[in-house]
């Protein structure tokens, strides 16, 4: 019965986590160009693990490449292993980790011209699951996957 109750608690919680994301679409009406300010864009912004970034832009006059701080720096992907840009002119990142994320677009000198944004991401915050009355919580460490009903 207790597994139970957890399971229930699990999925409860997995289908409210969703609706507290938000989705910031980068720039703005703007979007993901030349000529604008994605420092000041991001300032009093507060990301979170689940959170999406949506990159629009003309398809073919611009991309997305996720960087490390250096490279940032330098406006360069020293990476050779590292994913190709986003190309589609719809790029949509979830956030999935905390910690800081550089993006840059690496068409000619769009980068060195301010065409690069840098967050902050925390981990998501949200209310803790209420264990339902009678019910025992689960020993610590102990998880069963669980499967949606669709």
């Amino acid at each position: 019965m207790a597994l139970r109750a957890f399971l229930i608690t699990v999925f409860v919680a997995a289908a409210i986590a969703p609706a507290l994301a938000t989705n910031y679409m980068v720039g703005d009406d703007a979007g993901w160009k030349v000529g604008v300010n994605y420092t000041a864009w991001a300032e009093g912004k507060e990301f979170r693990v689940g959170d999406t970034l949506m990159f629009m832009y003309k398809s073919g006059s611009h991309n997305v490449m996720k960087v490390n701080g250096p490279d940032f720096q330098k406006c360069a992907s020293s990476n050779a292993t590292a994913p190709p840009p986003l190309t589609s002119g719809n790029d949509l990142i979830t956030l999935s980790s905390p910690g800081r994320k550089w993006y840059i677009c690496t068409f000619a000198d769009h980068c060195t011209k301010g065409m690069k944004l840098v967050i902050t991401v925390s981990a998501a915050e949200g209310p803790s699951p209420t264990p339902m009355p009678g019910w025992a919580a689960p020993p610590s460490g102990n998880s069963a996957p669980v499967k949606s009903p669709h």
